[in-house]
């Protein structure tokens, strides 16, 4: 599997992105999860998807602001970022792994999949 992450860009504070991560191979049975890092900071966890699309998680400093969703016909996953703020700037990866009986995933460690990211920069 191969992931493609597309749809960085530069926004103003109080703006909205949306992400798009194409997978090269079926991902239907694949969890599905974003992360970012920051300039001099580790990567963190962002949101994860269960396969189905009908479990959700994410990170509090998203929460309320950015929306996860799939669309397994197509092999794609989004990440609609609402109410930007600098903070929020980072390089984002999506990432995927094969375990279909899993519905939260937030380690890096729990991925095998990674996609090459995409920048975000919100100015202030």
């Amino acid at each position: 599997v191969q992931l493609q992450a597309s749809g960085g860009g530069l926004v103003q504070a109080g703006g909205s992105l949306r992400l798009s991560c194409a997978a090269s191979g079926r991902t239907s049975s694949y969890v599905m999860g974003w992360f970012r890092q920051a300039p001099g900071k580790e990567r963190e966890f962002v949101a994860s998807i269960s396969w189905s699309g009908s479990s959700t998680f994410y990170a509090d400093s998203v929460k309320g602001r950015f929306t996860i969703s799939r669309d397994n016909a197509k092999n794609m996953v989004y990440l609609q970022m609402n109410s930007l703020k600098p903070e929020d700037t980072a390089v984002y990866y999506c990432a995927a792994v094969n375990r279909p009986w899993e519905r939260l995933l937030f380690r890096e460690q729990d991925y095998g999949y990674w996609g090459q990211g995409t920048q975000v920069t919100v100015s202030s």
